[in-house]
């Protein structure tokens, strides 16, 4: 039986990441940066211009928003660390998005760098 984290590696195998360093310039060349953490996950923090689709969405919000229909569009995706991230490429692949790819590292990975975040700010009940 295959774990998570085999079907995260098969995934990382099959799909183009990006390295932190060549992320900001595959962002610039994309035509969607999309974050496929939770909605919580999101609000806390996320990249700059992107993008929220929860992987367990995926699927569903690709097939019923027109304008990420186009299977030639540029998509840049990233997560937490990039398991889901690579798993979200894996399946746009099957679904015949031509060109994924995905962050290595992921969000933490970003921040970590010190590379810009958004954090809206949230509304002080006092």
């Amino acid at each position: 039986m295959k774990t998570a984290q085999d079907l995260v590696m098969q995934a990382k195998a099959a799909t183009q990441e990006v390295t932190l360093v060549d992320a900001e310039e595959a962002i610039r060349q994309a035509d969607v940066l999309m974050d496929v953490r939770e909605a919580d996950e999101f609000a806390a923090g996320h990249l700059p211009g992107a993008i929220l689709v929860p992987r367990g969405l995926l699927e569903f919000k690709l097939s019923s928003t027109p304008a990420l229909s186009g299977r030639d569009l540029k998509v840049v995706l990233y997560c937490k660390t990039s398991g889901r991230a690579a798993l979200a490429a894996q399946t746009m692949q099957s679904m015949g998005y031509l060109n994924v790819s995905s962050i290595a590292g992921g969000f933490d990975a970003w921040n970590a760098a010190g590379k810009a975040v958004v954090k809206p700010e949230q509304p002080a009940f006092e």
